[in-house]
């Protein structure tokens, strides 16, 4: 067994080497602050094995600026495909060059006795000042139990598996899910000329363009993307929301569930079951459609209101009016009979903080923190939705959340270590 003298030390160890690892350690590297980024597969590893062939980006590429790498390329208002992604992530990489090690699952970090911290890794023991958790916040493919009960000739992916629509048998497809991933994906699927039958959650959407300009740039305007989440009328709650469905496919349109029903994609409520040969479904169908739109519009109303209180020269309002209405709601479906030969579920990921041991957890495994700043002194956690912005999980925020965390490090890695134990 290694001794404590014997174990390597280090002022920062970060967890995870995804734009949020490296963004951190980007910014430890512009103040001097020696650390290491430990990988559990290999770094940017996401972006490359969770996407399907015709991923884009749904925010427009001028939101892409990660510390010291803003997007430069020639469509700052179009939306970069997943080859071209991961093209600016690599060259990120490079420029960052951190101090990485690929291939390490970090089995336990606990805070220790005296200050700091042990991490026991697959590739060893180390100690550390302080540790950033830059792992994100998806981590465990959600999938029911009742998926064990479907027939065994169904073939059944989560979103992080899905490539394309003819890597699937022939036959239907129902997919589970109506937020960003599952929006898109029924897209996919529906344009390649697949039948798509849709199980229909509580996700909003919002509008792709909105007079004259990319709703996100209004958004951006009206300072929306840097409101923290202390800011929000939800407060933490905004946390639990999910993301609004609208695409940058072919540069950019809004997903209208209701236009694809009229062009014959199945919609039904929320999937609540299976059993005697059928799937099951809530009533709520004509009421997750109709919020959608009501907070399609509430964004645009928004929007309008923006403009008008500026004396903005616009291309003139408007409202959406539903183009389709659902007859009466499907409770049930023989997805056999229906000839549904596959099923992706698009419910989301679950966090895994297992491995960390420490007291900043609430009753769901959620990290407690304020702008990622834990309780347990020296525990940090970076790309989480929402950890001070809507952009902190994504691209347009990290950077300065990354900054941030690096100057509440740097600043205790400057004080005398009783003092750090004291502040414990």
């Amino acid at each position: 067994m290694s001794t404590p003298e014997s174990i390597p030390h280090l002022p920062v160890i970060i967890v995870g080497g995804g734009q949020a690892g490296l963004s951190m350690s980007a910014c430890l590297q512009q103040r001097g602050i020696n650390h290491l980024v430990l990988e559990k597969h290999s770094a940017l590893h996401v972006w490359r094995t969770r996407r399907w062939d015709n991923f884009c980006l749904v925010t427009p590429n001028w939101q892409c600026a990660l510390p010291g790498h803003p997007y430069d390329g020639p469509e700052p208002h179009g939306f970069m495909k997943k080859d071209e992604i991961n093209a600016w992530l690599d060259a990120f990489r490079r420029k960052v060059n951190p101090p990485l090690r690929e291939g390490v699952t970090v089995h336990r970090v606990t805070p220790r006795p005296d200050g700091g911290f042990h991490v026991s890794t697959s590739d060893g023991e180390w100690t550390a000042d302080q540790v950033v958790v830059a792992s994100g916040g998806y981590h465990l493919p959600i999938v029911p139990r009742m998926a064990e009960r479907l027939p065994a000739g169904i073939v059944q992916l989560h979103s992080e598996q899905y490539r394309n629509a003819g890597a699937l048998p022939p036959g239907a497809v129902l997919v589970v899910g109506s937020g960003q991933s599952g929006a898109q994906i029924a897209e996919d699927l529906h344009l390649a000329g697949r039948t798509v039958h849709l199980a229909v959650g509580d996700a909003p959407r919002c509008a792709r363009f909105y007079r004259g300009r990319d709703v996100v740039d209004w958004l951006a305007d009206m300072g929306y993307y840097d409101m923290p989440v202390t800011a929000h009328p939800l407060r933490e709650g905004v946390r639990d929301n999910t993301n609004h469905y609208v695409t940058g496919r072919d540069g950019g349109r809004d997903i209208d569930l209701r236009r694809f029903a009229l062009e014959g994609m199945q919609l039904y409520g929320l999937m609540q079951d299976y059993r005697d040969g059928q799937l099951r479904f809530a009533p709520g169908l004509r009421d997750a459609l109709d919020n959608a739109d009501r907070i399609y519009n509430g964004i645009n109303a928004a929007i309008d209101k923006h403009i008008a209180d500026r004396g903005i020269a616009a291309p003139p309002p408007s409202v959406y009016e539903p183009v389709w209405q659902p007859d009466a709601e499907c409770a049930e479906l023989d997805p056999v009979a229906a000839g549904i030969t596959s099923i992706i579920w698009c419910i989301g990921f679950s966090p895994d903080f297992r491995w960390v041991d420490a007291p900043v957890f609430n009753g769901r495994g959620d990290p407690v923190h304020v702008r990622g700043v834990a309780q347990q002194a020296g525990l940090y956690f970076l790309g989480l939705p929402w950890l001070h912005t809507w952009g902190s999980g994504r691209f347009s925020g990290i950077a300065r959340d990354a900054g941030f965390l690096a100057e509440r490090i740097a600043a205790r890695q400057s004080q005398p270590q009783d003092e750090r134990v004291l502040s414990c």
